[in-house]
C-alpha cells in the first residue's frame, strides 16, 4: 500500500467532506480512492470515517489522526518545495577549493562579483596545494595546476600554466646574467614546494631531460614569500607567468630568456584544470559557479 497516497486521500476527504470532491481533486476515480482509505484503516486497526449514503463523518481517533497527518503533509511538502526550489535556482553551500598562490591572486577577487550576482549562495572556499578528491573531501569544485587529472572528474582547462624564470636587475647586476640552461646551476634558488617535494628546474638537450636547478637559498609552499625574496635580490625564482605578472609589468622582476628553455615538469601541456563531478553540473549552484569561472579566466594568460 502506498500510505503517503493515502494519507493525501483521506486529508483531502476530511477537508471536503465528500469521497466524490476529494476523488475529483486528484482525478481518481472515488471507488479507488475509498479503497486506498480502507486500506489505511486496515494497517491501522482503526476507523478513520463513518461512511453513509449521504454525508462522511470523521471519528474521534480519525479527528486525532487528521491533525497528526495534516502536519507531516505540510512538513513534506515544504521539504519538496525546498528541493524544488534547490534544484530551480543558484542556493545552498557552493565548497570551492583552490591551490593557494592562485586563489589569492586571481579566484578570491572575482568571488565578490560571484557573490552579488548569486546572493542566495554561501560560499565556503578553501586554499591548499594538498592534493584533494572531490569525492572524499567533499568539495563541489577544486582548482589545481599541473595537467589533467585520471580521476574520474570533468576537467576544464582555465588557463596555460607556464613557468619563467626571473630575477630582480640587482641580484643579476651581482651575480650576472644567466643565458644558457647550465649556468643555472651556478645561482641561488628560490624554489616552491610543492606536496611532492621542491620544484625541480628541467630541460631537454639532445632528447634528455637534465636537472639544471640552482643552488638552493631558500624554499618555501608561501609564493608571496619567495616573491620578496627575489625582489630583494637574494636569488633567482621560477614561478607561473600568471604569479608574478605584476612583478615584471612593475620592473620589479625581468624575465630571463635561457636556452634551452627550463620547465618544472617533462609534461608540456601544464596548465590550470578546474574540476567537477560531471553529474554534479545539473544542480544549479555548480552549474553557475562553473560558467562564471571558465567565463573570467578562459581568456587570462
Amino acid at each position: 500500500m502506498d500510505q503517503l497516497k493515502a494519507l493525501r486521500y483521506f486529508s483531502k476527504v476530511v477537508e471536503t467532506g465528500s469521497f466524490t470532491r476529494a476523488a475529483e481533486a486528484f482525478s481518481v476515480p472515488a471507488s479507488s480512492l475509498s479503497r486506498r482509505i480502507a486500506d489505511l484503516e486496515k494497517t491501522l486497526g482503526a476507523n478513520l470515517l463513518k461512511r453513509s449514503t449521504r454525508v462522511v463523518q470523521v471519528t474521534e481517533i480519525g479527528q486525532i489522526y487528521f491533525k497528526q497527518v495534516q502536519d507531516i503533509l505540510a512538513q513534506l511538502e515544504q521539504s519538496d518545495e525546498t528541493v524544488r526550489s534547490y534544484q530551480a535556482k543558484p542556493t545552498g553551500f557552493l565548497r570551492i577549493s583552490s591551490l593557494v598562490s592562485f586563489g589569492e591572486r586571481l579566484l578570491l577577487p572575482v568571488l565578490n562579483e560571484f557573490k552579488t550576482l548569486y546572493p542566495d549562495i554561501i560560499l565556503d572556499v578553501s586554499l591548499s596545494d594538498e592534493l584533494s578528491s572531490l569525492s572524499r573531501d567533499e568539495v563541489d569544485i577544486a582548482i589545481r595546476g599541473g595537467y589533467a587529472p585520471n580521476e574520474r572528474v570533468q576537467a576544464v582547462r582555465l588557463m596555460d600554466n607556464e613557468f619563467i624564470l626571473m630575477a630582480a636587475s640587482s641580484y643579476l647586476a651581482a651575480a650576472g646574467t644567466p643565458v644558457h640552461a647550465t649556468e643555472i646551476k651556478q645561482h641561488q634558488g628560490l624554489f616552491f614546494r610543492t606536496p611532492a617535494g621542491p620544484q625541480p628546474w628541467l630541460c631537454e638537450s639532445d632528447g634528455q631531460w637534465l636537472d639544471v636547478s640552482a643552488q638552493p637559498l631558500a624554499i618555501s609552499n608561501n609564493g608571496k614569500w619567495l616573491g620578496e625574496q627575489a625582489i630583494a635580490g637574494k636569488g633567482i625564482m621560477m614561478a607561473p607567468r600568471w604569479h608574478v605578472q605584476d612583478y615584471l609589468d612593475s620592473g620589479e622582476l625581468q624575465e630571463l630568456v635561457i636556452e634551452p628553455t627550463l620547465r618544472v615538469s617533462q609534461n608540456h601541456d601544464l596548465a590550470i584544470y578546474l574540476l567537477y563531478q560531471k553529474q554534479q553540473y545539473l544542480v544549479p549552484k555548480i552549474k553557475v559557479a562553473v560558467d562564471f569561472l571558465v567565463d573570467r579566466f578562459s581568456s587570462v594568460q
